[in-house]
């Protein structure tokens, strides 16, 4: 993921909070368990731009616009997973920035990358081998719980 917004629209302890918020918002809507391995691959990038880098309709915004990019293997979320990560994410950085609650400051733009065309390690990854890569990490915390 991605997070652009303008400089010094988080305090530290609130943007700190909402990297933790979007990173689980992302795993739950993904429907991946929260391991180690998973939380290791689910990364977040934040962008702080100065405030005359942050426009709206040609002008300089009153109030930060957020843009949320997510990237995901294609078929990873569904249109339910996608609406749900959407609204959720957007609930969670308009509480995060404390100012207006417009949501269309916040914009999420999901990404999905075609099978094959992932690629970590210096291999390519295919979402069947993640979803394998799931299953398998479920079933072990599901033994260990048992």
């Amino acid at each position: 993921m991605e997070l652009t917004y303008q400089k010094g629209a988080l305090a530290d302890s609130a943007r700190a909070g909402l990297v933790g918020e979007l990173t689980e918002l992302l795993m739950k809507w993904e429907g991946v368990p929260d391991t180690d391995f998973f939380r290791a691959a689910t990364w977040l990038h934040v962008h702080e731009r100065q405030s005359w880098e942050c426009n709206r309709g040609g002008v300089p915004a009153a109030e930060t616009p957020y843009l949320l990019a997510v990237t995901v293997p294609a078929g990873a979320l569904s249109e339910r997973r996608k609406a749900g990560l959407i609204e959720e994410a957007t609930t969670a950085i308009l509480a995060a920035d404390g100012g207006t609650r417009d949501p269309y400051r916040v914009w999420v733009h999901i990404h999905e990358i075609p099978d094959g065309n992932w690629g970590a390690g210096g291999k390519p990854i295919f979402f069947e081998a993640l979803r394998k890569a799931a299953a398998q990490a479920q079933a072990s915390a599901a033994a260990e719980q048992g």
